[in-house]
């Protein structure tokens, strides 16, 4: 271990009683998975582990710490809920002697920001080798002996429960507490790793739009063979990381990314995709990333046999693998790539009134991106059991600390200076009506959509408008039938999708009406 890290363990008040393992090859960290029973190795060679408790991050159970510098800039809500700075450092204190006394102990130096402008190094600490492996995989290589100044800290302590909660004013025995000022993470109580990710982005959500005018989005982007940068907003499930990744395009991240200037760039080293109902043939680049090195989550092994069930959902929808980036064929090695010409929004229509795809304008851009209109799909959070429509700003509100018209604006200011820019509403969900009733849309077909917006072909047969939305969809597409396009002609009767299709629309309205008409004057301008 560096001088540094030693130096900053002790500043955290971390002085462990046993042998730290730092920076562990990650063979290594297997090995010590198997070995403790922790996990157990697949027939692709791929690590399979169990969450525990919690297989979904905790959104009600997530705090940021509320001073000087946060109190007037967070968009204080449900999802950003304050907590006093004296209860944080109390927590901190508690988790430092809970860790100094660990059998076990992980520590690992890693990177978040693949431009260099905006590079921030993290020092992760858990009790966990696969939590050790879950940051090898999911942050970037840096060599510690390098490393001047730690950014973040991030200390994990999956193992310690809150008893006295109650009487911290905290409403579980598990948390989450981020304090952007000292840029300290706390994570207490939950084993699920997602936590790790999303705390992180959370972290680079307020300060690089707010100190260095860089625009976070919650996206996936690729780039092609012509150099053309598409991005892929959607909250989890709705198909990021599965569109993201396709034939003759090089991915460049598949969750989180920074736009700056004409740059557009991944905040991360890895890709963590679902699992539930993985195949060869449907996704064949996220199938055989399940490899040795990879994490694959809560799922489980066919009787008898090391192959990993994909379809078994007894603990949780939200099954998931974590792999580096370059574990994937066809990915963009400096996790970069210029302004976009390509903005795709994804939603998973649970009421299957949207169209397959549609043409928005500029002003229509920023109506869908304030609503980030999704179905929340089951086992994502604690509670969820069958998808469920809701709206989420930025279509990532559980993750923006700033208000949501500050990532609006900012898309905005961005569409205006790189003219040319195609926006498109895409629907991953329900088509021949809602959830229930209609199916979900083939992936095949919002595959091939996806390509023929990306070459230009889509708009060759024109495109007409549909109400109540006023969405311009394509008249027809090669490989796709022409009734799939429009909504309405899936639907068996028509009074009930415009009845159902009215209803959504005055949902969007009625959502939108919460940002209060002068939140909304630097859009409209």
């Amino acid at each position: 271990m560096t001088t540094t890290i030693r130096t900053y363990l002790n500043e955290l008040g971390i002085r462990p009683e046993v042998d730290v393992k730092f920076q562990l090859p990650v063979s290594e960290s297997i090995e010590d998975a198997v070995k403790e029973k922790i996990g157990a190795l697949s027939d692709t060679g791929a690590l399979c582990f169990t969450t525990g408790e919690f297989t979904g991050r905790s959104p009600g159970s997530r705090f940021i710490v509320k001073d000087a510098t946060t109190w007037k800039h967070v968009n204080w809500n449900p999802v950003n809920q304050p907590i006093d700075g004296a209860l944080f450092d109390s927590l901190f204190d508690r988790v430092a002697n809970y860790l100094s006394s660990s059998s076990s102990l992980y520590i690992r130096c890693a990177r978040a920001c693949h431009h260099p402008g905006f590079q921030q190094h993290i020092l992760a600490i858990t009790e966990n080798p696969c939590q050790d492996i879950f940051v090898h995989n999911m942050f970037l290589r840096t060599d510690p002996q390098t490393v001047k100044e730690i950014d973040w800290s991030v200390v994990v302590a999956s193992g310690l429960k809150l008893d006295d909660f109650q009487e911290l004013g905290l409403p579980t025995s598990h948390c989450v507490c981020l304090d952007f000022t000292r840029k300290r993470i706390l994570i207490i109580g939950t084993a699920y790793t997602g936590e790790i990710k999303k705390s992180v982005f959370s972290a680079l959500n307020f300060h690089l739009p707010l100190f260095h005018d860089v625009l976070s989005m919650h996206c996936s982007a690729n780039v092609g063979e012509k150099g053309d940068t598409a991005l892929f907003f959607g909250l989890s499930g709705t198909g990021k990381t599965t569109l993201s990744s396709d034939k003759g395009r090089r991915l460049i991240g598949d969750d989180e990314h920074g736009w700056a200037d004409n740059d557009v760039f991944n905040f991360e080293g890895g890709c963590y995709a679902k699992t539930i109902g993985l195949s060869e043939k449907q996704e064949p680049e996220i199938f055989r990333a399940i490899k040795f090195g990879a994490l694959v989550e809560n799922t489980s092994f066919y009787d008898g046999t090391r192959k990993i069930d994909f379809d078994d959902r007894t603990r949780t929808e939200n099954t998931r693998v974590s792999y580096p980036t370059d574990f994937l064929t066809a990915v963009e090695p400096t996790g970069r790539g210029h302004s976009p010409q390509h903005i795709f929004f994804l939603s998973a229509d649970a009421f299957g009134v949207l169209p397959p795809i549609a043409k928005l304008s500029s002003e229509q851009a920023m109506f869908y991106f304030i609503n980030g209109y999704t179905a929340k799909v089951a086992g994502t959070e604690m509670g969820v059991k069958t998808p469920t429509a809701t709206f989420s700003a930025g279509f990532g509100a559980a993750f923006l600390p700033l208000h949501p018209m500050h990532y609006a604006t900012m898309l905005k200011q961005k569409l205006t200076q790189h003219t040319g820019i195609h926006v498109w509403l895409v629907n991953t969900g329900w088509i021949a009506g809602p959830y229930g009733v209609g199916r979900r849309i083939p992936l095949t077909y919002t595959r091939q959509l996806v390509r023929a917006a990306l070459d230009g072909s889509l708009g060759d047969a024109g495109f007409h408008s549909i109400a109540p939305f006023d969405l311009s969809i394509p008249r027809e597409c090669a490989g796709i039938p022409p009734a799939i396009l429009d909504p309405q002609q899936m639907w068996d009767n028509t009074e009930a999708y415009r009845e159902t299709s009215g209803k959504l629309k005055d949902m969007f309205d009625d959502n939108f009406a919460r940002y209060a008409v002068d939140n909304l004057v630097t859009i409209n301008q």
